[in-house]
């Protein structure tokens, strides 16, 4: 499997799409907000430079792709007013795989630049603010290579992205019966992704190195663990409830074995200090925090205290076997498709929400992340 090529969220604005299954994605941009704040405080305590040059890698498509930017953008404004200087003006590069629904970015295009215009005051309204000339191009590549030139980027932010690896890793022909590490994984299968997430993520920092400005600085978050075991439930649990599924269409005779143990997930979900090894070790930038959140698997659950329980909305969102499995649906079915084929989606996903909702009865479930705030050295 080419994972540049097939590797990609669900286009469009479908009920599987993920521009319509990205809350769990939204909710952790939003928790990690004051580390992206900090950041740019750091970067901008004395002085703004007339242009600011900002990359979103992994920016998929959706109401998230803008989220990160305006945020930023809005962030640099604010910075401006309070230091009395001129806004700078903005290239903006939104940078995923090619398989990537760029034409939805640029439909959204004026409504970008129309919402960087507007701020919420400190009396809960709307108002006009003046905002620099902001340039928006499309930079379609693997970030696992030189995406910009030299000392051309001031602040490079990635969510939910860097968990994906270049590759599925080599000599993992004997993790049968699962699709990515699992409690019951070969020792040989959980080096070998270790091993690609280190080669993979050593290579992204010396590669924005050599992009990013002195001084710049980058805000990265995986979906990780806490944990040091690598097969631990935190992080494997929800691909093995899917392998599970899979398994069932294999007994069935729907799925052969074959191409079942053939199928793994190019993946690696990195605890903290597996994080903070490889930044040390490439030695291009410095950790300014590295923190651990967490979310729920059924990002609705935190909205429920908010809603009325009769309503027709709230009904619709209890049922969190089937928001989880459409959030991983908007995730997984291009990989799913290209390995097995259409045939077998909806059927594997029935399955997988049926599995979903009784073991999210039975225990609370979280996705874990960890984010890191870097500086670029001297």
């Amino acid at each position: 499997m080419e994972v540049e090529q097939v590797l990609r969220m669900n286009g469009g604005i479908g009920e599987a799409s993920y521009a319509n299954n990205s809350l769990v994605q939204q909710k952790v941009i939003s928790l990690t907000r004051p580390i992206r704040e900090e950041a740019i405080t750091s970067l901008y305590y004395k002085k703004i430079p007339r242009t600011v040059s900002i990359a979103d890698l992994g920016c998929s498509s959706g109401p998230n792709t803008f989220f990160v930017v305006t945020e930023i953008i809005k962030a640099i404004e604010n910075l401006c007013r309070e230091l009395n200087q001129n806004s700078p003006e903005y290239n903006v590069f939104m940078n995923d795989l090619p398989g990537n629904d760029f034409n939805n970015i640029f439909r959204s295009l004026d409504s970008f630049k129309q919402n960087l215009m507007i701020s919420n005051n400190n009396n809960n309204k709307f108002e006009k603010n003046s905002c620099g000339p902001c340039f928006l191009f499309g930079a379609p590549g693997s970030f696992y290579g030189r995406l910009f030139a030299n000392t051309s980027i001031h602040f490079v932010h990635a969510s939910y992205s860097l968990q994906w690896l270049s590759k599925v890793p080599e000599g993992i022909e004997n993790n049968k019966g699962n699709i990515y590490m699992s409690s019951t994984s070969p020792l040989n299968v959980l080096n070998a992704y270790y091993e690609q997430f280190r080669r993979d993520f050593s290579f992204f920092l010396k590669c924005r190195g050599e992009e990013v400005v002195e001084g710049g600085v980058m805000v990265l978050t995986f979906l990780g663990r806490r944990s040091d075991d690598p097969s631990s439930k935190e992080c494997c649990y929800i691909w093995e409830l899917m392998a599970a599924a899979l398994n069932q269409m294999v007994l069935e005779g729907i799925i052969k074995e074959e191409q079942m143990d053939a199928f793994n997930i190019p993946q690696y979900t990195p605890s903290p200090s597996e994080v903070k090894l490889e930044v040390q070790s490439e030695g291009s930038f410095t950790i300014n925090r590295l923190e651990v959140s967490e979310v729920n698997w059924n990002a609705y659950e935190n909205n429920w205290n908010a809603m009325d329980s009769e309503s027709e909305e709230f009904e619709s969102l209890i049922d969190g076997g089937y928001n989880v499995a459409q959030c991983m649906r908007a995730v997984a079915e291009p990989l799913l498709v290209s390995h097995f084929g259409e045939d077998i989606i909806e059927n594997v996903f029935s399955r997988y929400q049926t599995l979903l909702t009784d073991s999210m009865s039975k225990e609370k479930t979280k996705f874990f992340n960890v984010t890191v705030s870097l500086t670029r050295n001297a």
